[in-house]
């Protein structure tokens, strides 16, 4: 298999929040190359014109089959995708917010599914592919995707307040936050925040910060030992943490670091956002 190209761009600031990264990737492999994507809370929309990916598997989702471009909605589980032949796409990293602004379309409609890019994003789809194709360079080529997502953002809904605002608290807190604690704060009911947050976000609050700390957590795997990742991260013990990534990631904490799985964290070059 052919060394991957990988071209990293940092968005418009008017996407700021809603996207976090925008890169152009192209791989070529001769033979079925199969990889497991670990849960994260980055929604990654492929504008493909390559081979197509097959979804072979997806631990707590729908979607598996073979798509050219799409946008994978908020996973609390792993997924195990195989390719052959050249890849060759955009791809933006969106956050929950990000997609329910720049698509228009509920948290809930997108999560633990994959989904064909026409059937959510047509400005995104259609003949844009062809577009990229007969384009020379990445910088244009993610240029003219980024116009796409520029020209979006006075379409879309605007999050609720209180949805934002939790979001940016289990965010910033690294998924580590009381969501009950939180809740109380905003003076709703929980299961008035509850609603409004999975509606728009994909997944409970509960659920969204289990795999922003598996994030966090997994992103700092050999700078200490599982232990002291388990007691920074708040997990209970080693022990716990172990379950939690076997549950987000498909196996546990020493082979996850062994294997080096791509992640949003690796494909953008940063730690955690």
């Amino acid at each position: 298999m052919a060394i991957p190209e990988l071209v990293r761009h940092r968005p418009h600031p008017s996407l700021a929040g809603l996207v976090a990264g925008i890169v152009g990737l192209s791989e070529h492999a001769d033979d079925p190359v199969e990889r497991r994507q670990p849960a994260g809370s980055l929604l990654p929309l492929v504008v493909s014109f390559g081979a197509p990916l097959e979804v072979l598997s997806l631990s707590d989702g729908e979607g598996t089959g073979r798509h050219s471009s799409f946008v994978a909605g908020f996973m609390p589980g792993h997924a195990t995708t195989r390719f052959v032949g050249t890849q060759r796409c955009v791809q933006v990293y969106l956050t929950p917010l990000g997609a329910y602004r720049l698509l228009g379309l509920p948290g809930q409609d997108l999560a633990r599914r994959v989904t064909d890019l026409e059937e959510v994003a047509p400005l995104l789809g259609g003949s844009l592919p062809e577009r990229l194709a007969e384009t020379a360079t990445w910088g244009s080529r993610i240029s003219t995707v980024e116009r796409a997502l520029l020209s979006a953002l006075d379409a879309g809904p605007e999050p609720e307040p209180v949805v934002a605002w939790l979001w940016s608290r289990i965010n910033d807190s690294g998924g580590r936050a009381r969501i009950d604690d939180l809740v109380a704060r905003t003076g709703w009911s929980h299961r008035h925040v509850t609603t409004r947050f999975r509606v728009q976000i994909g997944l409970s609050p509960k659920a969204a910060a289990g795999v922003v700390r598996f994030e966090r957590a997994t992103a700092d795997l050999g700078r200490g030992s599982l232990a002291e990742l388990a007691a920074g991260h708040g997990y209970a013990d080693q022990s716990h943490f172990t379950r939690e990534v076997v549950r987000y990631a498909g196996e546990p904490p020493r082979a996850l670091l062994a294997a080096r799985r791509p992640t949003a964290y690796t494909a953008l070059g940063a730690g955690p956002l």
